[in-house]
Order: C-alpha cells, then sequence, then structure tokens
C-alpha cells in the first residue's frame, strides 16, 4: 500500500481501522475519529451530497448513506500525506438494497487532521482535483 510519514502513520493506520468499521456498519467505531466541529463535504452529484456540520450532522449523514446499503465496502487502496492532510484512494463496490447491480468505482477521500482528529472530511470523484486541492503533487493521480 503505502508507507506514511511517522507524524501521520497513527493517523493513517486509524483511517484503515475507520474504513473496516464503515464496511462492518459500525458507524460509531467510524465516527471516533472525528473532531466534534467536523465539516464534511461530499460531491453534490452524490446522493445526499452536499456540505454537513458538526458530529451529530455528518454521523446522521454517515448513517444514512451507509442504511442504503445491502452489500459492499469502500477499500482503501492507498494513502498520500500531503502535511496536515491524507489522502485516501478508495475503491467502492457496493449493492444499494434497491438495485440488483453492484455499483464500482473510485472515490478520493481527504481528511485534514488537527490534534489527532479530523475537522474535514472531502470526497472527491476526480483524483487530480483532490490532490490539488489537497496541495500533493498529481503526478500522483496514476
Amino acid at each position: 500500500m503505502d508507507n506514511p510519514t511517522p507524524s501521520m502513520a497513527a493517523e493513517t493506520q486509524a483511517l484503515r481501522e475507520a474504513y473496516a468499521a464503515l464496511n462492518r456498519n459500525d458507524i460509531p467505531a467510524f465516527m471516533k475519529l472525528f473532531d466534534p466541529q467536523i465539516e464534511r463535504i461530499e460531491h453534490f452529484d452524490f446522493p445526499g451530497g452536499g456540505s454537513h456540520h458538526g458530529l451529530a450532522a455528518v454521523t446522521a449523514h454517515v448513517a444514512q448513506g451507509r442504511g442504503t446499503w445491502a452489500e459492499g465496502s469502500c477499500e482503501p487502496q492507498r494513502f498520500i500525506v500531503a502535511g496536515e492532510r491524507v489522502i485516501a484512494f478508495i475503491y467502492v463496490r457496493v449493492r444499494l438494497k434497491t438495485e440488483t447491480e453492484r455499483r464500482e468505482g473510485e472515490t478520493v477521500d481527504v481528511y485534514t487532521f488537527r490534534n489527532g482528529k479530523v475537522i474535514q472530511f472531502h470526497t472527491f470523484v476526480d483524483k487530480r482535483q483532490a490532490l490539488e486541492w489537497a496541495g500533493a503533487n498529481t503526478s500522483e493521480a496514476n
């Protein structure tokens, strides 16, 4: 996968654990990494997309989204550290409760940390845009 810088190794490991929690539908375990003032920004074309502020609103948003899954997972493929941000390249493979076919694709989640907690969680569909926004080298998009 990757070798995060030592200063963000704990945060990167915590994100691995958070995705494992999300995949087993353990929303409280997924949310324990987030600051009470968390800001969640999701692509407006996504169901429920937009901005969500505060732990209660983000928890409700995550629970609602995860609640639509019949089965599936969001699997981190690699992580890149850019200063106070961790960029997670995610392979999504889910079947929604209202559908018979699986949905598959890639997204990029960018987490901004402060004092060991996520203060911003931003999802992108475009790798290059995510890297630019995070201040990382766009050659990592490949």
